[in-house]
């Protein structure tokens, strides 16, 4: 899917699907939202002036990570656009891929929406919250 459906410049982002929740898991909680988790790996190239993750390739991930996510709650891709993005930067992230963990919030027919925690993957420590809402179309 990330070669299929997405731009070559999304591709260089460097992007992996660590994982895909389709169903709730035996033990999920009431609250539980299908969604994936992506990982972007650490380059220099995504980097900004001191070594920081820049915030767009950040919002790149969590947009694509959203994709993903509506991708596995709809069971197939189904053609959609991002109406609205709302990042939340809570830290730097220096040296360290990037985990995205996103999960749909409401699937809609019309209209999907989500919600993206942002992480280093050396500490675990969220780095931004994102939410967003797509169009299907």
């Amino acid at each position: 899917v990330l070669v299929d459906v997405f731009a070559p410049w999304v591709q260089d982002l460097g992007l992996s699907v660590e994982q895909v929740e389709c169903d709730p898991p035996a033990n999920a909680a009431a609250d539980w939202q299908p969604g994936a988790m992506l990982r972007m790996a650490f380059s220099e190239r995504l980097c900004r002036n001191g070594g920081m993750v820049c915030g767009q390739a950040l919002m790149a991930l969590a947009d694509s990570s959203m994709v993903i996510a509506i991708l596995a709650a709809n069971r197939g891709f189904r053609p959609m656009t991002t109406v609205d993005q709302t990042t939340h930067f809570m830290r730097a992230v220096t040296a360290s891929d990037v985990l995205a963990d996103a999960r749909v919030v409401r699937l809609g027919r019309t209209m999907s929406f989500g919600r993206v925690t942002l992480s280093s993957a050396t500490d675990n420590k969220p780095v931004a919250m994102v939410s967003s809402a797509f169009a299907m179309l």
